[in-house]
């Protein structure tokens, strides 16, 4: 799924490596058609838009759980010296507390990570707003018909947790087994106990998907 160590892709040859994976993963292909359908809509409003790659070393549309973050970090960005992707490898706090996480419950495959905003809102971690929120869960529908063997859903950060309640619950919910848990940023971690939550979280997850 990932590599032998967090925070990969540092190394800008790993970057290279992955971008040449993107080309040829089957199971990625169509989420990337979906996640450029979506940045070039956004793009017809907003110049400026970034929306980065699914990582395709993950599950893709094969996933059988879903870890549904807030909105993409800078190190996303190529432009900013990040990787273009959403992943576990990616040379931030955030991903290395993923990294390490799935490793030490062994979630290692059929699962796929992905943000509730999935446009870039800046240089710093922004917060997604109740526009925002109201948006991405919009295009968050579409996202899941591609995923058809989808069985749990991870809403880690109250961000994501209020887009889903919002926008999404009451109208495909049952769909699916929805588990609530805290972000993986450094500072949440640094919260009493929040480690210990997410850590079970992703426990029940492979437990659930196994």
């Amino acid at each position: 799924m990932y590599l032998d160590a967090p925070r990969g892709f540092r190394e800008p040859a790993l970057v290279a490596a992955r971008n040449e994976l993107l080309e040829s993963a089957e199971a990625t292909l169509p989420l990337e058609a979906w996640a450029r359908s979506v940045e070039a809509k956004r793009r017809a409003r907003q110049r400026d838009i970034v929306l980065p790659h699914f990582d395709p070393a993950e599950a893709g549309v094969g996933a059988r759980a879903l870890l549904l973050l807030e909105a993409p970090g800078p190190k996303t960005v190529p432009q900013w010296g990040g990787s273009g992707f959403i992943s576990a490898d990616n040379d931030d706090p955030t991903a290395q507390n993923i990294w390490r996480t799935r490793n030490e419950v062994g979630l290692h495959e059929r699962m796929l990570a992905w943000n509730i905003v999935p446009w870039v809102l800046g240089r710093a971690s922004v917060k997604p707003s109740k526009v925002e929120l109201t948006q991405g869960s919009l295009e968050l529908r579409a996202l899941l018909e591609l995923l058809p063997d989808l069985r749990v859903i991870v809403l880690s950060g109250q961000k994501a947790q209020d887009g889903w309640d919002a926008h999404l619950d009451l109208t495909i919910g049952d769909r699916y087994r929805v588990l609530r848990t805290v972000h993986p940023a450094g500072q949440s971690f640094a919260q009493a106990g929040a480690k210990e939550r997410f850590t079970q979280t992703l426990a029940k997850t492979a437990e659930l998907i196994a």
